[in-house]
């Protein structure tokens, strides 16, 4: 699996960039002073061809050079440093293949002569995935001795990944990528996929012609939606206010679907539709109000810096934002790192943190992908040991914070290429990427494949519809919390979108969840996940109609818990007693009724004494936490007040409540 990268949006990995800085100092450390003194030739023609292209690749005269280099060739074709520093010139220009030869030439004849040689030529025979010969090369290298600290490790490297490739090819991991089709891959570039937490909507970067730019190309957005018989439909542009003439790339979408964080880059001055940035490339968000997008902000200078900051990934949460930050080294080339922050109560983004050391290494990490799952995160990275330049790894947020080793995907998914932009299905099943394999329809097209089992997140389902007032059927901007009953942690916090109240809210398998609506001026509104046990729960697709606070309205409460026969409150029910002591302490006017109720099963009477007691459990909460008892009143019903069937246990289940009701304003 390959992925080229859009240089105007990320950094290219090139082996150019990796060793020709250090191609050049050893071509003066240890090809100058040997070559100085004497030469593996005795033809004094070639000896002075060789001088001529000596002098002409110190003027970088590098086509004069290589003329004269061939020519002494000719007149010895055993002339070691002939060879040597053709290959050289060969590396500034890029011709890999042709260096690669010049380097075997070399080391044909005498490999020890110059033993940078081995070195270069086992990186170039890495590039091309050539992990044995490039290992033999190596290994005869270290026989060397080299002194270079630098060069000694990254030898060391070189020579775990030649391992790692090797043992990687004889165990190939599952993979038979599918091409995502016409209506979403054209004969123009396709790469960059975010996915709303349902499958229904894709988002995508394509790379259009545009002779009016510097680059000659225009990077838009591209939307598509899943049909009545979940095929694609064709994609269509974003359009403004987000799509510019400028470059907008590497989207990441909110689980809902409803915020949308790009990267745009600076060009003489302009981040495209009047954007303002802070230098060098940006992040920007905007929200969906309706079927319309808002005009893009920029997310500040709390995340951006005079850096590169770039491909977000925006968690399910609601408040945690993975970016990429770019930072130049002294040589001039470019390394990203992993950094993440939160959203504060107040709303504003802390400063973001660089994260573990378990993850970001000394060289580049990009295409960061926090799954839906809060936990498993996927990026990319060459400072890993892997295939050989940028591999794809997989790490999990332990419980305590701390993050898992990483692991590579494994071959073929990842191979002696560039990897990167992974998108994983938030039921954890598929994986999504981009490449230019045969049979696509031109230059980079999207494709998606199933992951193995060891490779996949927590599997996590959705929670959709549409949030309106029950009397006036009005659309709702409403506040949703999923919180983790066992620990009281919030999970996701989103919200309704303010023009049409539809919502999305991701639910990670594995907990058992209480979920809270909230608005000012009305009823909670209460829902009760239970996923503890349940690896692939179905997606519930229900409409909520909210309750203005007025006299004789009640609401459930399905997240108050007690063992069967028993009225002691179970600690999971914090949670939903809390909220409830919120909502009175935000309307302190208000006085209510709790009541329980109970099923068929037992004994009327003893079970109408339980639901009185789980009432007055309730209501002795609520005072403890601060209500006037003057406030609250405490009713039990037992069974004589079902909502569902009791031939059933699902009905029964439903009739076991505690429910609150207003009783004064």
């Amino acid at each position: 699996m390959e992925f080229k990268h859009s240089k105007s949006q990320i950094h290219q990995y090139t082996l150019k960039g990796a060793i020709t800085l250090i191609a050049s100092l050893f071509l003066f450390v240890s090809c100058n002073k040997t070559l100085a003194q004497s030469f593996s030739s005795e033809d004094k023609k070639a000896i002075k061809l060789f001088e001529a292209a000596k002098e002409n690749y110190d003027k970088h005269q590098l086509a004069e050079a290589e003329e004269n280099l061939k020519k002494a060739i000719e007149k010895d074709p055993r002339f070691v440093e002939a060879h040597t520093l053709i290959a050289y010139i060969y590396l500034d220009q890029g011709k890999y293949e042709s260096a690669k030869t010049a380097f075997e030439n070399a080391c044909q004849v005498n490999a020890l002569l110059i033993p940078n040689n081995l070195f270069f030529l086992a990186e170039l025979e890495l590039k091309e995935g050539e992990y044995a010969k490039a290992k033999k090369h190596l290994t005869q290298f270290i026989s060397t001795n080299p002194r270079d600290p630098s060069i000694s490790e990254r030898t060391d490297k070189n020579l775990a990944i030649c391992e790692f490739g090797i043992e990687s090819m004889n165990n190939p991991v599952p993979f038979n990528p599918i091409n995502l089709g016409a209506e979403i891959n054209s004969e123009h570039a396709e790469y960059f996929p975010c996915l709303t937490v349902d499958e229904d909507l894709i988002l995508f970067t394509r790379r259009l012609p545009f002779p009016n730019s510097p680059q000659g190309f225009n990077e838009d957005f591209y939307v598509s939606t899943k049909s009545k018989t979940n095929e694609w439909t064709l994609a269509k542009n974003l359009g403004k206010p987000i799509n510019t003439e400028n470059n907008e790339g590497a989207p990441s979408l909110s689980a809902d679907g409803q915020l949308l964080f790009f990267t745009a880059c600076e060009l003489y001055g302009d981040y495209g539709g009047g954007r303002k940035g802070f230098g060098s490339c940006d992040l920007f968000y905007t929200l969906k109000n309706g079927d319309n997008w808002e005009q893009p902000s920029n997310v500040g200078k709390t995340l951006n810096s005079p850096h590169w900051e770039t491909q977000p990934s925006f968690s399910a949460d609601g408040k945690t934002l993975y970016f990429i930050r770019g930072k130049r080294t002294r040589s001039g080339s470019r390394t990203g790192d992993i950094y993440v922050t939160e959203l504060g109560e107040d709303g504003y983004w802390k400063t973001p943190s660089l994260l573990s050391p378990m993850i970001n290494t000394s060289q580049n990490e990009e295409s960061v992908f926090i799954h839906p799952d809060g936990k498993t995160l996927y990026f990319s990275s060459d400072g890993h040991i892997g295939m050989g330049g940028l591999d794809i790894f997989k790490t999990v947020k332990q419980d305590d914070g701390t993050w898992s080793k990483p692991i590579n995907l494994g071959y073929p998914i990842n191979t002696h290429k560039n990897e990167n932009s992974l998108l994983v299905s938030a039921d954890g099943n598929s994986a999504y990427f981009a490449s230019d394999r045969e049979g696509g329809f031109g230059d980079l097209d999207l494709y998606k494949f199933e992951l193995p089992e060891n490779l996949k997140p927590n599997p996590v389902s959705y929670f959709k519809g549409r949030i309106f007032d029950r009397d006036t059927k009005e659309s709702l901007n409403a506040k949703f919390e999923l919180i983790d009953l066992e620990t009281g942690n919030l999970v996701v916090e989103s919200y309704s979108n303010p023009g049409n109240g539809e919502f999305l809210i991701s639910l990670p398998t594995g907990k058992d969840y209480a979920l809270n609506a909230s608005k000012k001026d009305y009823l909670f509104y209460s829902e009760n996940f239970s996923l503890s046990n349940k690896k692939n729960e179905k997606a519930l697709i229900k409409n909520v109609p909210m309750q203005k606070i007025k006299v004789g309205e009640t609401i459930v409460l399905k997240n108050i818990f007690f063992e069967t026969g028993k009225f002691e409150l179970k600690p999971q029910s914090l949670v939903e007693l809390n909220k409830l002591v919120d909502f009175l302490k935000a309307n302190p006017n208000l006085k209510i009724e709790v009541s329980g109720h109970t099923d068929t099963v037992g004994n009327k009477d003893a079970n109408l004494v339980l639901s009185d007691n789980r009432a007055k459990s309730v209501q002795s909460y609520l005072v403890q936490k601060g209500i006037e008892l003057s406030r609250l009143e405490s009713v039990g019903f037992g069974s004589s007040k079902p909502i569902s069937s009791n031939d059933n246990e699902t009905g029964r289940a439903q009739n076991r409540r505690t429910e609150f009701k207003i009783i004064g304003l």
